[in-house]
């Protein structure tokens, strides 16, 4: 079953890509048509099973506006993690200086000065773990987990605090 990602994405075979009743929209006219699809079908490889998109400055600009947008939806910062939505917690973490992982997207990571870190955002409870590997005197990775149920200026608090 083919899967959709910002950056990446999987081409059904040529077999299943030319019967029109199975899927109508593959040519590149087709996503043309639509506009919640703009220069979404910029570039396919030579194998047909890789889709290239690159992020135009106005696209950038349109991720800006929106993770402001989600930046000024935020609870109240004395309000449990769990009260708050994905997007408000993304725009968050980024706020703080955290990016998130191409690979799994409930990791995010952070360097700072003084340490290294690697949030997870797991199904009970948020996990930061200060990497050794990172700058600062750590002996050993240290991790720490969070509930939801803290408020976001508590784990904030927490998380800034380093190690």
């Amino acid at each position: 079953m083919p899967f959709v990602s910002t950056f990446k994405f999987s081409i059904l075979p040529a077999p299943l890509l030319s019967n029109p009743r199975l899927f109508p929209l593959t040519s590149p006219s087709n996503f043309r048509k639509f506009p919640l699809c703009p220069n979404l079908y910029s570039s396919v490889s030579s194998s047909r099973k890789t889709l290239l998109h690159s992020k135009s400055s106005e696209e950038e600009a349109d991720v800006s506006e929106a993770e402001d947008e989600w930046m000024q939806k935020l609870p109240e910062k004395k309000k449990a993690l769990y009260s708050h939505s994905l997007p408000c917690v993304e725009a968050w973490l980024r706020s703080l200086g955290f990016h998130q992982s191409r690979d799994d997207r409930a990791v995010w990571f952070v360097e700072k000065l003084d340490w290294h870190a690697q949030l997870s955002l797991d199904v009970t409870d948020l996990y930061i773990r200060y990497l050794k590997s990172g700058a600062g005197n750590l002996e050993k990775d240290v991790e720490r987990r969070f509930s939801y149920a803290l408020s976001r200026e508590d784990i904030e608090n927490a998380i800034l605090g380093g190690p």
